[in-house]
Order: structure tokens, then sequence, then C-alpha cells
């Protein structure tokens, strides 16, 4: 039957090659690479067989001068790399997809670890980061050295199966985007000044690999088309413009975003809207002849058919959403909306690439555990023994993943929350500014377990020892989580401040905690967040505190505030909504380390975490973010019963706080692993390991 849907599934030509359909997944990291080559190939086959039409790489290095270590991105130095890039081509090529690589030279962007060559860059600089290492300017015979790095790359990616290859000059990482910005790029030769000066080098490797591979592969050009420097960066409808006619029909493909990475994989809290990127990206279509891909965070079908239909692109790019729901294309080809598992832009994939571990997603725990767990999105294996009653309590995150997989394997399951709404934190959270989306993992598994008929939910149900002892469920998993502590126990304060609750009392301040923000409690005048977890949780309390006409200080022992969100790419976004909203910022302090932190009445006490300074604030309310209690009470009860449980067994923040993805993998775990011995947590799952040949024994 027709569908206002067909338009997505359209054919579409790039160049000598042709994608099914215009779903797009496009170059993304997963921190498996080089690293991990099974995996990373059992990862993007997992997407062609979701029905995904193109399949794309993260960023390939092509030369050991420019080379990313630590990281674990892609590798193709040499021929000898092939082989293991042949394992994902003929994955995607086995589900009918196109596969992509994505080839890139960072020049200033890598400071060459591995290598130990000296960068290459546009200009003599420090790389980026804090690493003590300066690039040196290329050379013009540099210059002909990365072209022809380019072309061999090219030919080697052709030869281990890509349909379509990536001239990469985006996202402040790539030496051919740093040559077309003036903060980049001041040099007097020919590759400098004008602006076609400036993308001459872009050009020309361009034109070298459509010349070296054009005729079997298609050529794609992934160009930020905005960077906002002002005069120094590239703005989209001035010399984005102006780069896009230069260039305009040589690739066979544009692909489109903005720079730096943290504008164009914004999270939900800095960018709630899908598409939010046409501002920048609509023109390119106008420009050129050649399809175009942009991404957008995009979830909706009616937005993804929007995009072509008003030609703004012709393939629907994705990242993010790709990650949330390998199987999204399928879904919407098979009209199952409601089992589309909504990305929620928190960036904990991308906080995955940064801190060099293998890729994962709060909608999708299954997301880097296809080969080393063996786990699919869409499949579980039956229960071991059909129709066996499991007992779940806690209705949070972990509850309910773990109740909905219990519930497709086939368990009688009875799910007990004990407040009335379900949804623990991804509920109360959500209620904070910035983090509507998080209601999205409760609105999943919610509406897909009510459609389950094993499945029994039971809200506003508090169970104690004897009620659960009294169902007698052969199986029993507690999801009861945690709560923030009052103690100010945390990184600093390993057993909190004695006496602090008395002491702030004494001092008339209130303690706020920050589960009484999100059940909407009122709070007035003078706040002070005390922010020990260095997470988002801190920083968002300040904002939807400071929204609400309190006038907020937020305290923090590091250096800055939110510091771990430097990984989920919020940091600057951070500071800057909190300059915006005039909320005081005071790093590197944190509470004494004994009972008197007040000084004196609504004043509290803080000290510098090196020089010991005293600092005196004025107060009337301080809520504490420093780390959660779990709760543990109900299984520690049932523990101490002589109880008739095959299986008894906490999970998520009930266990050990930790991030909202945590708590959904752990919920998930505990189903696949329900009378599996195989599966259990001491189990090992399947490792990647070298094998040495003769000759490298004997080196």
């Amino acid at each position: 039957m027709a569908s206002r849907y067909d338009i997505l599934f359209e054919p579409v030509p790039i160049g000598p090659v042709t994608a099914p359909n215009r779903f797009f997944q496009v170059p993304h990291c997963t921190a498996l690479g080089h690293m991990h080559p099974q995996a990373e190939a059992r990862n993007r086959a997992i997407k062609a067989e979701g029905g995904w039409g193109v399949i794309c790489t993260q960023e390939v290095e092509i030369h050991p001068s420019s080379e990313v270590s630590p990281f674990a991105e892609g590798r193709l130095w040499d021929e000898r790399d092939i082989p293991a890039m042949r394992l994902m081509t003929d994955a995607v090529h086995e589900h009918g997809a196109l596969a992509g690589i994505e080839l890139t030279y960072s020049g200033h962007h890598a400071a060459n670890f591995y290598s130990r060559n000296p960068p290459l860059a546009s200009l003599s600089t420090p790389v980026h980061g804090y690493a003590p290492v300066q690039a040196r300017a290329m050379t013009l015979a540099d210059i002909r050295k990365v072209r022809q790095w380019h072309v061999n790359a090219a030919r080697n990616a052709r030869a281990a199966g890509f349909d379509l290859i990536y001239v990469y000059a985006g996202h402040d990482m790539s030496v051919l985007q740093h040559f077309l910005t003036r903060k980049w790029n001041r040099r007097a030769d020919e590759y400098g000044g004008s602006l076609v000066n400036r993308v001459r080098l872009l050009k020309e490797t361009l034109t070298d690999v459509k010349n070296a591979v054009g005729d079997t592969c298609g050529v794609a050009l992934r160009l930020a088309v905005d960077e906002p420097w002002g005069t120094d960066g590239i703005e989209a409808h001035l010399e984005g413009r102006e780069i896009v006619s230069l260039l305009s029909d040589i690739p066979d493909l544009w692909d489109v975003n903005i720079s730096d990475w943290s504008r164009d994989s914004a999270t939900a809290r800095f960018q709630p809207d899908q598409g939010y990127q046409e501002q920048y990206t609509a023109f390119v279509k106008t420009l050129t002849q050649k399809p175009v891909v942009g991404v957008g965070r995009f979830t909706s079908p009616d937005t993804m058919v929007s995009q072509i239909t008003r030609g703004v692109l012709d393939f629907i790019g994705a990242a993010r959403p790709s990650i949330a729901d390998p199987f999204l294309p399928a879904k919407i080809r098979d009209g199952e909306f409601d089992r589309i598992r909504e990305c929620i832009g928190c960036n904990i994939c991308t906080a995955s690439d940064n801190i060099i571990a293998p890729i994962r997603c709060t909608q999708n725990p299954t997301m880097g555990e296809e080969w080393k767990r063996g786990w699919h999105p869409e499949k579980i294996d039956p229960a071991v023994t059909p129709g066996d009653r499991v007992l779940v309590v806690g209705a949070g995150p972990a509850g309910l993943e773990c109740a909905l997989q219990l519930g497709l394997r086939g368990y009688e399951v009875t799910l007990a929350e004990s407040t009335t709404e379900l949804g623990g934190r991804s509920l109360t959270e959500s209620r904070l500014t910035g983090l509507a989306s998080y209601s999205r993992v409760k609105d999943y598994r919610i509406g897909r377990l009510q459609t389950l008929p094993n499945v029994q939910i039971f809200p506003d149900n508090p169970l104690d020892a004897a009620d659960v002892l009294q169902l007698e469920s052969p199986h029993v998993i507690i999801a009861t989580g945690s709560q923030w502590r009052v103690d100010a126990a945390g990184r600093q304060h390993t057993f909190g401040v004695p006496n602090i609750q008395s002491t702030l009392q004494s001092a008339d301040i209130a303690q706020v905690t920050p589960e009484m923000v999100m059940a909407g409690s009122s709070v007035e005048g003078r706040v002070i967040i005390y922010d020990d977890d260095h997470y988002y949780m801190g920083s968002v309390l300040a904002e939807h505190l400071a929204g609400q006409g309190c006038e907020v200080t937020i305290v923090t022992p590091a250096a800055r505030v939110s510091s771990w969100t430097e990984h989920t790419l919020e940091i600057d976004h951070i500071d800057q909504r909190l300059h915006d909203l005039g909320v005081t910022v005071i790093a590197q302090y944190q509470l004494p380390d004994h009972s008197d932190i007040t000084g004196g009445p609504r004043a509290l006490n803080v000290t510098h975490v090196v020089t010991g300074q005293l600092l005196t604030l004025g107060a009337d309310a301080v809520c504490l973010v420093t780390s959660r209690l779990a709760n543990t009470e109900l299984f520690d009860a049932l523990v101490a019963t002589c109880h008739p449980f095959k299986t008894l067994k906490i999970i998520g923040d009930g266990e050990a706080p930790s991030t909202v993805a945590a708590a959904v993998y752990a919920g998930h775990l505990a189903a696949r692993s329900l009378e599996c011995e195989q599966l259990a947590e001491d189990a090992l799952f399947q490792r990647e390991l070298i094998a040495l040949s003769d000759t490298d024994r004997h080196r």
C-alpha cells in the first residue's frame, strides 16, 4: 500500500553507485576502529540489517604522520590494513547497503603519540588539546605528499570493498578544513590569502581522489559550512556559500554540517529541535546538482519527509539516531512507529569515544555489544523456563528495561513500583530545564510493556520483604534506584561533612535536595549548589533554579563546572548558559573538612582546594550534588532471610549509582542472563586478541 513515507525508500545515485534508500548513517566514531575490527564490522552490519542504505566508518587515518592515538579510530595506512576493513564492507554488503569510508588527515588535531612523527599542519601551532606537542607548517613538498597519501588510501579503500570514499573537511579536525579558515591559514603562498587559494588544497585533493577511484566509487565531500569564528572562520551564507560554489559539482555527494563537533552533535539540552542545522545547510542544494546529506538528530519520519520534499536534503543523515535505533528505517518501512527508540540527545555515545571506551547508548543497551556479547537490538533468546514468574521491583530505567526484555523472552513478569508514576529518574530528571528528552527512556519502554500480555504492572505498590516472599516468584530482580546524599559524601569528602545538616539548620540555611527540586518544591532567595558530582546534574539544577528567579551560586572543587561534560561536548555550552543566566561560578573550592561550615546566620564557608583560603558566601538554601546512596534496604532484607528464590539480584542504581545508560544496560544484562550460566556476570565475553605471526615472534 502506498505510503507518504515511500519517498524515503527511493534509490538515489551517488556517482557510479546507487544507494538503495535515503537513510544514510554518516561517519561517526565508535571507539572500536582499528583496535576492534570484528566488533566494528558487526556494529555497522547491524545497521545495514536495520535498513540504513549507506553505512560509513568513523574517521580513518591515512598515514602515520597523522594518527590520533590513543583514540581507536579507523586506520588505513597501507595495504596491510585492508583485511580488517574488508570485514566491515563484506558485513555491510551482505544486507544490500553501501559502505563508505571517511579518509582523514588531521593536521594539528593529531599529536602522533604512537608514530612520534612531528605533525604536519597548515601552520606551525600547538596541537589541539593540552599535549606539549607542536605541529610544523607544511611545505609545498608536504602538500604534494598529503595529496598522494589521500590517493593511496582511496585506492586501498576501493580494494577493501568500499563504495563511497570521503574527503573530509569538517569539525575543525581535518587539515583540509584548517586550510580553509583564516584562523589556521596565514600562509603567503598559493595556498593562503584569498578564499580561492585557501580552497586550493581541498579542491586538488578532491579532484585527485575522483581521478583515482571515481570511475568505480562515489566520492563524497564532508564539509563544515559554518564555523563561528567571525572573520577568521566560515559563515554559512558568506564564505560557506562561496566554498560550495567553487567546488559545486566535483564531489558525487555533499555531506554538510557545522563545526566544531560540539555544535554539530549538540545535545538536546542545547538544541532540542530536530533539523536544527537546516538554517546553516539548506542553501547547499541551490548550488549543486549532486545529492546532499545532512544531519539534525532526526527521529520523526514526518520531519524526514519534510526535509526531502522541501528540497533541503536528498539523504537523511544520522549518527546518533542510528545508534539509538539501528532498525529505525525498517520500523518506518513497516509502520512500527511506536517501536522506534528515539535518541535522547544525551551524548553518552560521544563520551565513549572521548574516554576511549567502546560505544554505548542510553536508549540502546546493545550498542557496542553486538560482537562482544552477541547482542542484537531486536532479538533476544527465549526463556529458559517459559512461563516462569519474575518479580521486578522498581520501574526506573533499569527495572523497565529488565521487565521489557524478560517479557519479550516469554517470562511471566510482575513489575511493581512504589510511586504512582513509572520511570524513576528518567521521569523526575525530565522535569528539569533542558532534560525533557530523558522522558523518552521511560516512554519507549512503558509503551512496549503495555503491549505484552505476559507483563503485569502495579504502580503505587511499595513492597517490603514479607510482601515479596508472599508473592512466591522464583526470580526476583530488585531495581530500587538511589537518592542523592544529604551528608556531602563524595569525591572530596569520602565520609561526608560531620553534622552538616544540623549545622546548616542552626545557621538558618535550608537544605534542598535534587529530588525536592525535581518534585517542584519552592526554592527562593540565594541558593548555593555544591557540585562534587561533575556531570550534568549540578549545572542543570543551577540553570533550573536561576530560571525560577533564584540567585544561584555554583561551587565546585573542579577547575570547571560539570567538568565531565567535556566528554559529552557540553562543557562550553554550559559555561555560556550559566553566564547568560547570571549564575555565579566558584571553581576549585570545597566545603571545609570540619563541621564548622557556616560563617554565621545564612552564610556558608568554602575553602580553596589548594591554598585553603576561606571564602564566606551568603546563602538562604544549599543543594548538595555530591554522590548518591543506593536504596538497598529491600534487597538486604531479602538476603537476610532463608529465601526460596532461584534468582535474587539487585541491578542499576540500586546496586551502584551511575548514568542512566548504565542503568538501562544493567537491566538488559539481567534480563538476558536470567537462567543463563554462560551469561553470568563473572563470565568472560568475547575479546579480540592479537595473533602473532612466526616472524613477529622472533623479532
